[in-house]
């Protein structure tokens, strides 16, 4: 294998690629790329065994062949040669990378050790704006378990209704969007791994239209000349409806811009603290927001159009920062059920997303 290509594009592609080889495993070809040199283009794959990357770069190839790299060694090296031609082959000692007048060489293993990976997925599919797809997925994935005591946790669900809708909790919240569906064949809902979804979000530019395909509990995105192939959790999601509360005995509607920032500030005082503690006192056309620690305190007011009973509820404020930065609108609802029951964030305007938080009882 022998080929010429770009240094800055080279290097793109392989930190693209590269977020899908496996980091701790006992399968070395597992941390390794695929480079296959074929005609005029270079191919590259990773894959960990649930996610798999291919990415695709112009080349001036003189000799086709393939190979295997280590993939976080050979990323961060094409990193540092962003600005020249590089030409890369194959020979004894693994690689060899030419570049100036300098000659670097990199360990290998053959690309017949490399696992197959099926990219024919298309017996279900959708079909949705690019734009609205990074939207739902930056609204949600937020939201998904980050450790591994309910493993299905760490991915959102997508149900086909008449509108796509996703949803996705750790535990202690949750986040529902809905996005539009210009077409597709419906077909049974998916649990896509939230890493997944970060990798498909990161390579979604632009208002194009997108086909995501789904098969035998795999899904396959491809957008210009990069795919993504991933497998899907297997399992019973949570049901929403069994969590969402029907109705409400305290509604707050205010500023989103404002609550935000005062809750921001209440939250630097916490911020060693396990639970991010802060305190809302809402009663009347006002809202108090409060924080304590061994570092000080804070106390703010922000004015708010109240209905229902006073309360004072205390909560995590990075649960409550995240939903107010993922919602759209100027204003905000915020509907409560008592001190110790879930409340809910939505727009006042938009409704497509609201977000679901666990209040933390106060010992105070």
């Amino acid at each position: 294998m022998k080929f010429i290509c770009d240094g800055l594009s080279l290097s793109e592609a392989v930190a693209k690629t590269s977020k899908a080889c496996a980091v701790r495993t006992t399968a070395p070809i597992l941390e390794c790329i695929k480079i296959a040199a074929r005609a005029d283009e270079v191919v590259l794959l990773a894959t960990d065994g649930e996610l798999s990357i291919r990415k695709t770069l112009k080349a001036e190839v003189f000799e086709e062949g393939e190979i295997c790299v280590p993939g976080k060694l050979f990323a961060d090296f094409a990193g540092k040669l962003t600005d020249v031609e590089i030409t890369i082959a194959t020979g004894d000692r693994g690689i060899e990378l030419s570049y100036r007048d300098s000659v670097s060489y990199m360990q290998a293993l053959p690309a017949s050790e490399f696992p197959e990976i099926d990219f024919g997925i298309g017996e279900n599919y959708f079909v949705m704006k690019r734009d609205a797809l990074k939207k739902i997925i930056a609204e949600t994935v937020f939201c998904c378990a980050q450790d591994d005591s309910r493993p299905i946790l760490k991915g959102c669900l997508f149900e086909f209704k008449e509108r796509l809708e996703v949803t996705a909790l750790d535990g202690y919240r949750l986040a529902l969007s809905s996005a539009e569906l210009l077409s597709g064949t419906g077909g049974p809902s998916i649990i896509c791994p939230a890493r997944t979804l970060i990798e498909i979000s990161r390579m979604l530019e632009g208002d194009e239209e997108i086909t995501v395909y789904t098969q035998g509990g795999m899904l396959l995105v491809q957008a210009d000349d990069m795919t993504v192939v991933s497998r899907l959790y297997q399992g019973e999601f949570i049901r929403k409806e069994s969590v969402l509360p029907p109705s409400f005995l305290t509604t707050v509607t205010l500023l989103r811009a404002e609550l935000t920032a005062s809750v921001e500030r209440a939250a630097i005082l916490n911020r060693g603290d396990k639970n991010n503690l802060i305190t809302l006192e809402i009663g009347g056309e006002l809202v108090r927001i409060t924080s304590a620690s061994d570092a000080g305190n804070v106390s703010e007011t922000v004015k708010a159009k109240t209905e229902g009973k006073d309360l004072t509820i205390s909560m995590n404020a990075k649960y409550l920062l995240d939903a107010l930065k993922a919602l759209d609108g100027e204003e905000t609802v915020l509907s409560f059920n008592g001190a110790i029951s879930p409340f809910i964030l939505q727009s006042k305007e938009k409704k497509e997303s609201l977000y679901l938080i666990l209040p933390v009882r106060n010992a105070q």
